[in-house]
């Protein structure tokens, strides 16, 4: 990837922007950022980076507080607001991608970020700017994470090194901050997996890309939904989701085990020809034990690809919009129930 980004406009055409906001009850951040994201959407469209068509799309991911009365306020409010509103709650990732397949045939380019406020959206310029330079995707990715706990830190780095040990191609310290243009994004809808995991998924779509670096800030408001029970489950979940390594590992180990079993049975044979052989109540139930809970724990890794595949070829759709606060002309019905 290029890191050192000089500009050259080799676009001949203006962009359409759509950003991409997933919310899960953001009803205290949502109408500070709002009105940062506004003035975002108008600087560009000053500079003439951005046509004045480019849109803030807020998708509402099941909220159970009023972030989706606070969404249908400012689209009310103001045309650059926009919004829709899945049926049920189905995740962050899940909800990105609504936002993003909903966005696709509206405009250029999108740019899908948080709505707390951590992610630095001066970072958009920049992105702006590369993909007039001509590049296709561009990861916003964290410069330093000072403003992490010693253990935060440690695990959120520890994150990105799994993922890519484990044959998950990431781009490290990169979350879900990142502009992909259009022409990606219709490739990107081709891929039909129900177990979503885009840190990892966007990079095999391929095209030109790079990155752009950055400071993340504290959240302005609200708590963060993703705790460590949740990062550990999303890199569980991008693991098995796009790497059969772990299968690999367990066929690895398992074959280390047989090996030393069968060098074990040579041992006590010998020693039984030979009147060398005592009692060893201790030792046989260590044995028993190890091998027990290493059969249950690569069961249940194995269980878990089994589980996938089950919910993969049951085809249900990956999200439902219920409601939109804006007429789409390309929608099934207007304000009504797309299934995706």
């Amino acid at each position: 990837m290029e890191n050192n980004i000089e500009i050259k406009n080799i676009r001949e055409k203006t962009p359409t922007l759509y950003i991409v906001i997933p919310c899960y009850n953001e009803e205290e951040v949502l109408p500070i950022t709002s009105k940062q994201f506004l003035a975002k959407i108008r600087q560009l469209v000053t500079e003439e980076k951005i046509t004045d068509d480019s849109r803030i799309l807020f998708v509402n991911d099941g909220s159970k507080d009023s972030t989706w009365d606070i969404i249908r306020k400012l689209s009310a409010e103001d045309p650059h607001y926009i919004g829709i509103c899945q049926s049920r709650n189905r995740g962050h990732q899940n909800a990105v991608l609504a936002g993003l397949m909903e966005a696709k045939d509206q405009c250029d380019i999108t740019i899908s970020i948080d709505c707390d406020g951590q992610d630095d959206i001066n970072a958009m310029d920049r992105m702006v700017d590369a993909y007039l330079d001509g590049c296709e995707v561009v990861y916003g990715v964290r410069s330093k994470r000072d403003t992490d706990t010693v253990f935060k830190r440690f695990t959120a780095e520890g994150f990105y090194k799994l993922l890519n040990w484990m044959g998950a191609e990431v781009v490290y310290n990169h979350a879900d901050y990142r502009l992909i243009s259009s022409r990606v994004l219709q490739e990107f809808a081709n891929y039909k997996e129900v177990n979503i995991f885009l840190r990892g998924m966007v990079p095999l779509v391929g095209f030109k890309s790079t990155s752009v670096y950055y400071e993340r800030a504290e959240r302005i408001a609200g708590e963060s939904h993703y705790p460590l029970k949740k990062m550990l489950a999303l890199a569980f979940d991008g693991i098995t989701s796009l790497s059969v390594k772990p299968i690999r590992l367990i066929t690895s180990f398992g074959l280390l085990v047989a090996s030393l079993s069968f060098i074990g049975i040579l041992w006590a044979v010998i020693g039984a020809l030979v009147g060398e052989t005592a009692p060893g109540w201790a030792s046989v139930t260590c044995i028993v034990c190890f091998i027990g809970g290493i059969q249950m724990l690569f069961l249940g890794v194995i269980g878990e690809y089994i589980g996938k595949i089950y919910l993969e070829t049951k085809h249900r759709p990956r999200y439902i919009i219920s409601e939109r606060t804006y007429k789409d002309t390309d929608a099934k019905q207007d304000m009504g129930t797309d299934k995706k």
